[in-house]
């Protein structure tokens, strides 16, 4: 029937006359009415057909018709373009149709296509949505989201918490306010958009235990609940300034992770909202950002590793040496180290599976979007079993949370939900939408360039990305791009005369061949971290580890707390050095009879011996 005839019986309203005995039919409708309302009448052309005979019995049989109250009527692929756009009729896909060349053309031979297949079609709606298609909803996920969300920045800030002085505090290796004074002796009134932190107001130690407690106390509000948005703003403001205080401790990938989780977590959390019950009141577009954030941190961890070049992960070796050379390995990285060759290479191509295609999923269909979820969290799951990663896996896992819509929540869940749904409110769409405008370019910038089209970015947003940096909150990631095949570890010795040497033992990092790897996460002991990064350059590349072993030269008991022992428990040393020594883990065979974990060749100095004051040469 021609697009432009009319109906003599117009409804009051949009009408939608649909196959009733179409179980593919049946299947959107319901999805329909929960997108329309009221606003739209759904009948069935058994029901009604009859008191249009303008439109030929025929009609109805092949395709959906939609009669508007001015008499007009619309079939086919139109009739769901035009219904998808009411009431303002300004839809993205109505104005594809109407601007869009061939889009018509194809629309419609889609649409005719899977008319003519209605039971293929009807099978395949249920195998990938299941048995309903109605639009999911977020509330409990959401809530739960939040609230995982409290637990990392917990774990982030309790665990600064106890290190904060010994890392950055006035007797610490960083000292902070060191730091502040050289920025502001370099830049003017821009240094507080350049380091945007708290510190400016203050930079004592008593400061920096302020901002610590402050982040406790409001992640133990998001985490029961209390004043979502009020706890999640400062939660993020408060770990900002530490981030921007801890310079090169406060540079790892989880800790970016952390900041732009918890900026996008406030469009979740709406300001007039002051007790998370059952569930949120979630704008889609802020779903779409975070699960958009999600998608970025999988896909560019992927492609880093095959874009670097490096021959482990393209000959799918690279897992026979991870487990070994990974900063912090637990106990259980030694036994999955023991894993034969084919265990490690299947594990590698899960990875890349789960890191490479899984991602695009995560916009797919219900059930294949679960899927995609649970195979993250399995990552996510196996990674934490294996490794110590701070609070890293517990942010990816939260994030993947937000796929799980309402639905494979347990009842009592979902019914709490949607007891509060109603009650909520969401961000204004005139806020919310250009702010995601401005996150969504800035963030790409950097996903762009680890796929290798940097070049193709345009100037403005690579401006944008840079004016954004300083806050930390639009990210790029890849973790592990390149292998590490071998372990160097550095050994720092102290002696009082020169010529006998006694080891410091750091509490968590590889020290003491016979003493078992020990797990550590959500704790991150940022110290021995660094460790590991330094052992991988050279000591030129980290001036941090000279002002590290200044501090153990003149006994700074901040810094010695850090540390599993100190040799020198009276009087500091006058000499301190560092060795590397290259670790491997032992053979099942060589643990069974020795007992060690670790075997150890030295290589030699990693930096020349240091003297304190008035110290005479090494003899």
């Amino acid at each position: 029937m021609p697009a432009s005839a009319l109906v003599a019986r117009a409804p009051d309203r949009p009408l939608v006359i649909y196959d009733g005995e179409c179980g593919f039919c049946r299947l959107w409708i319901a999805r329909w009415m929960q997108r329309t309302g009221d606003r739209v009448r759904y009948e069935t052309s058994q029901a009604v057909g009859a008191l249009y005979p303008e439109i030929p019995p025929s009609s109805f049989a092949k395709s959906v018709q939609l009669v508007l109250p001015d008499g007009r009527t619309f079939s086919g692929a139109e009739a769901v373009a035009r219904l998808l756009a009411l009431p303002a009729e300004s839809g993205v896909f109505l104005r594809a149709y109407r601007s869009v060349p061939g889009a018509a053309q194809l629309a419609e031979l889609a649409y005719r296509m899977v008319a003519d297949h209605r039971s293929a079609a009807a099978a395949a709606t249920r195998a990938l949505w299941g048995r309903r298609v109605l639009r999911p909803t977020y509330f409990a996920a959401s809530a739960l989201f939040l609230r995982l969300l409290g637990v990392a920045y917990l774990a982030a800030f309790a665990s600064l918490w106890v290190q904060v002085d010994a890392l950055v505090g006035a007797r610490g290796i960083l000292p902070v306010a060191r730091f502040l004074d050289w920025v502001r002796g370099q830049t003017g009134w821009e240094r507080y958009w350049l380091e945007p932190t708290l510190c400016w107001l203050g930079s004592s130690d008593a400061a920096l235990h302020a901002l610590c407690a402050g982040g406790v106390a409001a992640s133990m509000l998001l985490i029961v609940g209390w004043v979502p948005f009020a706890a999640g703003a400062l939660a993020w403001l408060l770990y900002l300034s530490l981030a921007v205080a801890g310079q090169t401790f406060l540079e790892f990938q989880w800790d970016m992770l952390l900041l732009e989780t918890g900026l996008l977590a406030l469009f979740l959390a709406s300001p007039g909202r002051h007790r998370m019950r059952g569930g949120l009141a979630a704008p889609a577009l802020s779903l779409f950002l975070l699960r958009w954030l999600l998608i970025r941190l999988m896909l560019s961890s992927g492609v880093v590793k095959l874009a670097s070049g490096d021959p482990t992960w393209r000959h799918l070796t690279a897992l026979r040496y991870h487990y070994a050379t990974q900063p912090l390995p637990p106990w259980t990285a030694w036994f999955v180290h023991q894993g034969p060759p084919a265990f490690q290479t299947a594990s590698c191509l899960f990875l890349f599976f789960v890191e490479l295609a899984v991602p695009v999923l995560l916009f797919a269909p219900r059930r294949l979007r679960l899927f995609a979820c649970g195979m993250t969290i399995l990552l996510q799951a196996l990674i934490a079993a294996t490794g110590n990663y701070a609070f890293f896996n517990l942010l990816a896992i939260s994030l993947a949370v937000l796929c799980i819509d309402d639905e494979s929540f347990p009842r009592r869940w979902r019914e709490a939900a949607a007891r509060t749904a109603s009650a909520g409110k969401t961000w204004p769409r005139w806020i919310l939408a250009p702010v995601a405008g401005v996150l969504i370019a800035a963030s790409a910038v950097p996903l762009a360039a680890a796929v290798g089209a940097g070049a193709r970015i345009p100037g403005p947003m690579i401006g944008l990305y840079r004016l954004l940096a300083p806050f930390r909150s639009a990210n790029g990631y890849g973790l592990f791009a390149v292998m590490t095949t071998s372990r160097p570890e550095i050994i720092i010795e102290g002696s009082s005369d020169g010529s006998q040497w006694r080891p410091y033992e750091f509490r968590w990092k590889p020290g003491d061949p016979f003493r078992r790897p020990r797990f550590v996460a959500p704790h991150q002991p940022r110290l021995d971290w660094q460790m590991w990064f330094a052992a991988l350059g050279g000591y030129e590349e980290n001036p941090w580890l000279i002002a590290f072993l200044r501090r153990l030269l003149v006994g700074s008991p901040d810094v010695r707390g850090l540390l599993a022992n100190d040799p020198f428990p009276h009087d500091p040393p006058r000499y301190v050095r560092a060795l590397v020594y290259d670790y491997r883990f032992t053979t099942r065979a060589e643990r069974s009879s020795t007992g060690a974990w670790w075997r150890r060749e030295l290589r030699g100095l990693y930096c020349p011996v240091l003297g304190s004051e008035g110290a005479g040469p090494v003899r």
